[in-house]
């Protein structure tokens, strides 16, 4: 047999922890090392632990599990990271793939699927659930994951507060709305509205909410062709 393969496990609902924990214990070749409830407390049990893989739920409280591959795959990039999830969305299988994830679990998969990607994952190599990658063929293509891509590299360009209000303006918030939720004056919001705009290179909100959504800065539940009365006006 070869080394037992150590992971370090998040999810913030307890029996779905324990549900995991119990799948990954089954096979010998597998030991998980540490469990968080969080993603910032996944994180820095990954740093203290080195774990081969790090299995993340993808919503978690304080930073979720998107992010915290992210961090992982910029911190600890000799742990794998796969992202097990409930959703099948494209937006957060690009968006995961694209930071670094090289698994997609989902959690209502078989129990041998679970184990079979943990390994995979941990020998290099990439897993995704039989379902997700016939969404990935079916739904997303190389042409959709290119402009993800395209999406996340012109994000890159603004500074954190600058995607922050980019991210809102996705998921449709006026400026007034924005600045409630940063705790800025509508002004401030404003000047930050055109300086995103003009980093994007786009002329409206419009445009920029479709950047957002194809970057993964907005929920796939909230749709960035809404008119105005969702907060998409012409206005910056």
């Amino acid at each position: 047999m070869g080394a037992v393969i150590r992971v370090v496990l998040a999810d913030d609902e307890t029996m779905m922890r324990a549900g995991i924990r119990a799948i990954l214990a089954a096979d010998p070749g597998i030991e998980v090392v540490a469990e968080a409830a969080d993603g910032r407390e996944a994180v820095e049990l990954v740093r203290a632990h080195r774990p081969d893989v790090a299995l993340f739920d993808i919503r978690m409280p304080r930073l979720d599990g998107l992010a915290a591959c992210e961090e992982v795959a910029r911190a600890v990039p000799g742990t794998a990271v796969a992202i097990l999830t409930t959703f099948s969305a494209d937006a957060y299988i690009a968006r995961a793939l694209s930071g670094g994830a090289t698994g997609f679990l989902l959690k209502s998969g078989d129990p041998h699927e679970l184990l079979a990607g943990v390994r995979a994952v941990a020998g290099g190599a990439a897993f995704l659930s039989p379902k997700v990658a016939r969404h990935v063929i079916a739904e997303l293509g190389g042409e959709k994951l290119g402009r993800a891509a395209a999406a996340r590299a012109r994000t890159e360009r603004l500074t954190p507060r600058e995607r922050e209000v980019l991210a809102l303006v996705g998921a449709g918030l006026s400026n007034p709305e924005i600045a409630a939720r940063l705790h800025l004056v509508e002004g401030t919001v404003k000047a930050y509205v055109s300086a995103v705009l003009e980093r994007l290179e786009v002329r409206n909100r419009v445009q920029a909410a479709i950047v957002a959504y194809e970057a993964g800065l907005t929920a796939p539940a909230l749709r960035p062709d809404a008119g105005p009365a969702s907060g998409y006006g012409p206005r910056p």
